[in-house]
């Protein structure tokens, strides 16, 4: 019974108070009053890289079990990882690459005055200074996450953030001008701020001046950070490394979108000594690049699917809203078997990742094609790209044990059919 009013609940005649401490197992879901002890599992000490496979019975069970997941799938399987610790995570929990570093998250906390300044500078000087402060920071974030995946591909995206989410709010800076106004005191850089806030408002910045089009509108913003992967690469391979960056385009809509910008960075490329062949890429995550992949694999060496965003945009849902809203419903209602940003919807978003993938392929047979969505970590995920024929799923470190699991047993279920045929 619980007690909203007194803030409290009763179970079995125990009654439990708010700012109580109470321990619940997340194996059995029991719960105990209290605190109680706690200690890593041996698989997770195991996954971690601190207990060998032949110190514990669980863990070596587990061992055995990714080891032929391990050999007889064919599905290739990355994390998403946006900075040295989480990559070299990653691979001691087998990833064998970094299908998707996102660049923007390298600009949160104290670097996100940096990105604001180059947002709003509206002259040339301005911008130039911006793009000069960004490039050391970026290449060094760079050679450290190749450093760590050495030897391995490193898909790293082109920034992508929605402005609203690197520029002051405008509810707040109004209400600061506004303040300052009334009481007759100079509102100083705020005035400066918010005229620029209001320039680039956007009633939907999800769907507005992000990804390639944010590139192409910000001269220079694409080339600085194909200069920092190209010169982070190249102090690596002048160190003895062996670093594989893939730099992938954000949110193409359109062919000419992903050739403008592939040309730009080529041209970056072409000025860095010393810098291995990088490959230039782009993510599929909205419907038109789906349906247009053909042309736009003519520009791409590789694929990646962002199901997180197809998803949203094919569905016509914002996963922010709906999630607290209707879905719910939805679900307990039957309307919908499972939430669509859990497990691929094979009938709508499936039937578009299937589509391109054959266009893609049918214009540049050696296409690579991947998945960087959290679907990648989905079992039942796997199962489809795996049948669609994609090449690999990328997914958050701590997932993939999962994925390799998912992806041994696609290759298994695979066979048996092909057998029973």
């Amino acid at each position: 019974v619980v007690d909203t009013e007194r803030g409290e609940f009763t179970v079995g005649g125990r009654v439990v108070r708010a700012g109580e401490v109470i321990s619940i197992d997340g194996t059995t879901g029991e719960v105990h009053a209290g605190a109680v002890p706690v200690q890593p599992s041996p698989v997770s000490r195991y996954l971690a890289g601190e207990l060998a496979p032949t110190e514990d019975q669980l863990v070596g069970a587990v061992h055995r079990l990714l080891g032929h997941a391990d050999a007889v799938r064919r599905l290739g399987v990355r994390a998403n990882a946006d900075n040295a610790a989480d990559a070299a995570l990653a691979r001691r929990l087998g990833a064998a690459g970094i299908g998707l570093c996102r660049t923007e998250h390298m600009f949160l906390g104290d670097r996100r005055v940096l990105l604001e300044r180059l947002i709003l500078a509206d002259d040339p000087t301005e911008v130039t200074a911006a793009l000069d402060a960004l490039l050391p920071l970026q290449r060094a974030d760079f050679e450290a996450i190749l450093t760590e995946m050495d030897g391995l591909p490193v898909t790293i995206r082109l920034l992508d953030p929605p402005l609203h989410e690197f520029l002051p709010p405008l509810p707040e800076l109004t209400a600061r001008v506004a303040r300052a106004e009334a009481l007759g005191v100079d509102p100083g850089r705020d005035a400066t701020l918010l005229a620029a806030v209001r320039r680039m408002h956007e009633t939907n910045p999800m769907l507005g001046l992000r990804g390639v089009r944010l590139g192409l509108a910000v001269p220079g913003l694409f080339a600085m950070q194909v200069r920092a992967v190209a010169e982070a690469a190249a102090r690596r391979v002048r160190a003895g490394g062996d670093p594989r960056p893939e730099i992938m385009v954000p949110l193409v809509g359109d062919a000419r979108e992903l050739a403008t910008v592939r040309a730009e960075a080529e041209a970056v490329l072409a000025t860095v000594a010393d810098a291995p062949v990088i490959p230039v890429g782009t993510m599929i995550e909205v419907p038109r690049a789906a349906l247009t992949a053909g042309e736009i694999a003519a520009e791409a060496e590789f694929f990646s699917f962002g199901t997180n965003d197809l998803t949203q945009t094919t569905w016509a849902f914002s996963r922010d809203d709906v999630e607290g809203s209707f879905l719910p419903g939805y679900l307990s209602a039957g309307i919908l078997p499972v939430s669509p940003f859990e497990t691929i919807d094979e009938r709508g978003v499936g039937r578009l990742v299937r589509w391109a993938v054959a266009e893609g392929r049918a214009t540049r047979p050696d296409l690579t094609v991947g998945v960087c969505g959290e679907h990648g970590g989905d079992p039942d995920s796997v199962a489809f790209f795996a049948g669609a024929g994609l090449d690999y799923v990328s997914c958050s470190p701590y997932r993939i044990p999962v994925a390799r699991l998912a992806a041994g047993r696609a290759a298994v279920s695979a066979t048996d059919t092909s057998e029973t045929r």
